[in-house]
């Protein structure tokens, strides 16, 4: 049996459908179409352009490296050969860019070390003779009382400061350290002096440390704080003595910045009456204080490093009954800072015994770059909250340096290693 169904009404809205035509005359919609066609050009156009100018901007921008670095070569050689003679300052508008990229240009090439003053194998990166621009001078004042025979020094004032930070304001002060002139360290490796000579470096005490008040906001401080000590071996002990003034910058979130420094060697001079100076900051330098003995050993398998202070060798002016010494020791690798870790407290003597090993877990490998700080402190068993800083020493390498100590560990692993370091502040 077959059933018929009748669509009528679907079959005649079908038809009534096809036909409906646009209430629009043929010449709006010709208008309508050269409008979409002309915006269909337009963005064609853009995305031509874009890609052009893409194109465009990546060759540029490898030449200007390119120009930048002859220019930076350019104007090495051109200093080099002009000496002291300079023309009149000119002014020009620089890409962001481009100035980022020299910048970094000069700072890899300012980095290296040049000429090496006396230091160890660990510290020679860091204390590249690397000459930078000071500003400031330090007014003081110094006297010595025969009768009393009383070293007394006078802070008057900092001129000629310059902000180092748009954000914050300065906060100078001066750190004093009366240090003399020991014996020489002549078991350290790799000292040479300023003239590259492998000479013995020079053995210092620090005999006194002083610290003026902080003066907030002002590039012109003045302090006029005064300080005195008495010397134990009278006028023939000024001879052997030197004082460094270091002008900091203090910071309340992290470590003070030395801005520059004044060495008065006070035997040169005639301080029977009170003689007032004024000399201009120079660049910070570090002297060697101390020696310590460090032993290395890398162990590869469970990638841990084991650091082990074997002895320390200062001089001590006074021996005091409480006094001790700790040192404490952080590791740094591939950018990544352990936690550091502290050794036992031991008498202060002059060659104070340790041998204590501290072990470290060391990050993925290869080690591309790992630096071992050693800072050692001294206390005071019967007080507390004190401690001042004895001397500090750097070992480890970077992407482009390695130190002997280090190399000597690295060939031979699983053994340790111990040589002999100086310290430094």
């Amino acid at each position: 049996m077959m059933i018929l169904v009748d669509f009528p009404p679907s079959v005649e809205r079908l038809l009534a459908a096809g036909d409906m035509k646009m209430p629009f005359s043929d010449t709006v919609k010709y208008c309508i179409l050269g409008i979409s066609v002309t915006l269909l050009l337009l963005a064609l156009g853009i995305l031509a352009w874009q890609a052009f100018r893409c194109c465009t901007h990546t060759h540029t921008e490898y030449a200007q490296q390119d120009t930048v670095n002859s220019e930076l070569l350019y104007s090495d050689g051109k200093s080099t050969a002009a000496g002291n003679f300079s023309g009149s300052p000119s002014t020009q508008e620089v890409d962001v860019g481009m100035e980022v990229r020299r910048l970094s240009r000069c700072l890899s090439l300012t980095s290296l070390p040049s000429t090496i003053s006396c230091q160890t194998d660990g510290d020679m990166l860091e204390q590249a003779n690397i000459r930078k621009q000071v500003d400031g001078s330090l007014r003081f004042s110094i006297y010595y009382d025969q009768l009393q025979s009383r070293l007394v020094v006078t802070v008057l004032e900092v001129e000629g400061l310059v902000e180092q930070s748009q954000t914050r304001s300065l906060q100078p002060f001066v750190k004093l350290r009366l240090m003399k002139e020991g014996s020489n360290g002549g078991d350290l490796e790799g000292c040479t002096d300023e003239e590259g000579e492998g000479t013995s470096p020079v053995l210092w005490t620090v005999l006194q440390e002083w610290q003026t008040r902080i003066v907030k906001g002002s590039c012109n401080p003045l302090f006029g704080d005064q300080f005195s000590c008495v010397l134990s071996e009278g006028a023939q002990e000024l001879q052997h003595i030197c004082l460094r003034m270091e002008v900091r910058d203090f910071d309340k979130f992290s470590r003070p910045t030395v801005l520059g420094e004044v060495r008065v060697p006070i035997g040169q001079l005639n301080i029977s009456y009170p003689l007032e100076q004024q000399e201009d900051l120079q660049t910070p330098q570090k002297d060697l204080v101390g020696e310590a003995l460090l032993s290395l050993k890398f162990l590869p398998t469970s990638q841990r490093l084991e650091v082990g202070l074997l002895k320390v060798r200062t001089v001590l002016t006074e021996i005091c009954s409480g006094a001790a010494m700790y040192a404490r020791i952080s590791v740094q690798c591939n950018q990544c800072k352990l936690r550091y870790q502290k050794t036992s407290a031991v008498a202060r003597r002059m060659v104070t015994v340790f041998n204590e090993v501290l072990m470290f877990s060391l990050p993925e490998l290869p080690l591309e770059q790992c630096k071992i700080s050693v800072s050692l402190y001294e206390t005071i068993m019967t007080r507390k909250s004190t401690k001042r800083l004895i001397g500090q020493l750097t070992v480890g390498k970077e992407k482009s340096f390695e130190d002997k100590h280090w190399s000597l560990m690295m060939s031979s692993v699983r053994q340790p290693i111990a040589k002999w370091h100086g310290l430094l502040i």
